[in-house]
């Protein structure tokens, strides 16, 4: 099947929608869309998306209660693993996560890859300020590296005040894809756990334009080395989603390894007429390389989730 593969498409099933409003969560302060799995197929008609790798956003399941956190988890899993099941050429999952319930992230994790088939799971960026690389959660990146998995890592708000007319998924988010991804690095998780495949949302953030300053952690870290930092950040793979511009891409591309770019939507957290924007600066962006579009389209997702081949 041709068409791209969207690894950054998010879903909101009915029951959990309700659970949002009863808490009074939101997604960083940015309106809630509306979806259905009908309204998700014809926007990925109209912007030749073939399959969309669908996943909880932020504020993800975690409200303060880890048993109700595994129960959300449960609920919406199954929910997307039942839309998986009816359409797999245009669906695929990444599954939620109890986070920081490493107990429960592990029997969910099971579950999910095992009796649903998840294509990978959803971790976001900081759970209640805990970011990725903390030690508690190194149980988890464990399994997740025995199974060799696929990790999409999202952003969520950092324990910050947001700043009047600036939503966190706005401004905020990239700031802390950023700052959970050279924890990941510099607490060793990257290194210790190869198997891994870890995805970061919004071409991760500041990273490619600013990794070369962070191999200065080296300066400050006993162990590591610049060589080292700079290797363990060009691990991770990068969506194109609200960053495939004229000026984000050189950076992007110069940093990334080969294979590592796909292509992300965000839908429908962003707007059909603000994310065909940037499809269109992704497809007139003059600096790639022959068959590197089709890649970035396709290709590298491929590699990453064989079963869409």
């Amino acid at each position: 099947m041709s068409g791209r593969i969207d690894v950054h498409q998010h879903l909101i099933p009915p029951a959990y929608r309700e659970l949002l409003d009863r808490n009074g969560k939101t997604a960083g302060g940015w309106p809630m869309p509306d979806w259905d799995a009908a309204g998700a197929i014809a926007m990925m008609d109209g912007r030749s998306i073939a399959t969309g790798i669908l996943s909880i956003s932020s504020p993800g399941v975690y409200f303060g209660e880890n048993a109700a956190a595994r129960d959300t988890a449960r609920m919406v899993n199954e929910y997307t693993g039942e839309l998986v099941k009816d359409r797999p050429d245009r669906f695929g999952m990444f599954a939620s996560l109890p986070l920081p319930d490493v107990d429960g992230a592990l029997a969910e994790l099971g579950y999910a890859l095992d009796e649903l088939g998840a294509d990978g799971v959803v971790l976001l960026s900081n759970v209640e300020g805990r970011y990725l690389g903390d030690p508690e959660f190194e149980p988890l990146w464990a399994e997740l590296n025995a199974r060799a998995a696929t990790v999409f890592v999202h952003p969520d708000a950092p324990a910050l005040p947001m700043l009047d007319g600036l939503p966190s998924p706005l401004l905020d988010f990239p700031f802390d894809t950023t700052r959970t991804a050279l924890q990941l690095v510099t607490s060793g998780i990257m290194g210790r756990y190869p198997r891994v495949k870890v995805i970061l949302s919004h071409a991760g953030g500041f990273l490619p334009y600013a990794a070369y300053r962070f191999t200065g952690a080296a300066l400050v870290n006993p162990g590591l080395t610049p060589e080292g930092v700079y290797a363990d950040l060009r691990r991770f793979y990068f969506d194109t989603a609200l960053s495939a511009s004229e000026t984000a891409l050189p950076a992007l591309l110069a940093f990334a390894e080969e294979g590592h770019v796909c292509y992300g939507s965000d839908a429908p957290f962003a707007p059909d007429r603000w994310g065909s924007v940037f499809d269109a600066k992704l497809d007139e962006y003059q600096g790639y390389r022959p068959g590197q579009l089709t890649a970035i389209n396709r290709g590298n997702a491929e590699g990453l989730f064989p079963r869409l081949r």
